[in-house]
């Protein structure tokens, strides 16, 4: 949609509203579960095996704490520039953001909160977050839930059904896509340390994002 002109419009045609969506003739699936996805388009799987909770664990706080370096990095005054020209999401937005996808996976599990298409992107209240310290308290917040989950959690095979916005899904495939989706937007993150000629503290590393399914580009 952000590239297409038409696009909005053959999306509401299929009176959905959500991305993203793969079409084909008068039939669809929504994008967010890649088994989904290729079983639509006559594929046996996508081959990919999910890494286990506790993996996904390690590795989501891993991108929590990179992001956290990321966003104490960038200057406060560029907070509200625009992450890319073409979509009206401002840094600030993103940055809280990465976190925000954390705390709407806990509301998931823990409370029994609907995965709906809008919980993770539930907005800072007007005047917070203006600056790196914010960032980092925030994220050592959601850290210290995601930890007390997991320590209390009984059933670790996590096998629970979740209901989303796209469908049933298990605790654990929820887990992998709010993983990788933290992990997409701290790449992101470092993308914009780079536009503004600041040397990115702590990359992530290729071993880091390793067994995660994120796409290929950074905006996409």
């Amino acid at each position: 949609m952000l590239n297409d002109a038409g696009g909005r419009e053959r999306l509401l045609a299929y009176g959905v509203r959500n991305l993203p969506v793969i079409a084909k003739g008068e039939q669809f699936v929504f994008g967010q579960n890649l088994e989904d996805v290729a079983e639509f388009v006559g594929l046996a799987g996508t081959g990919h095996t999910p890494l286990p909770p506790e993996k996904l664990l390690e590795k989501w706080i891993a991108v929590l704490r990179a992001s956290q370096r990321y966003l104490r990095q960038l200057p406060k005054e560029r907070l509200k520039d625009r992450v890319i020209e073409n979509r009206d999401r401002s840094i600030r937005l993103l940055g809280h953001h990465v976190f925000r996808i954390a705390e709407a996976y806990l509301e998931t599990v823990v409370d029994g909160v609907e995965y709906s298409n809008s919980l993770a992107t539930v907005p800072p209240e007007d005047g917070t977050f203006l600056d790196g310290a914010e960032f980092v308290a925030y994220g050592d917040a959601v850290i210290g839930k995601l930890q007390k989950w997991w320590g209390g959690l009984a059933d670790r095979t996590c096998q629970q059904k979740l209901k989303t916005y796209y469908g049933q899904q298990t605790m654990h495939q929820l887990f992998e896509r709010c993983t990788w989706h933290s992990a997409q937007h701290s790449r992101q993150l470092v993308h914009l340390l780079e536009r503004y000629s600041i040397e990115p503290e702590g990359r992530l590393t290729p071993e880091d994002l390793a067994g995660l399914p994120l796409p290929e580009r950074l905006f996409e």
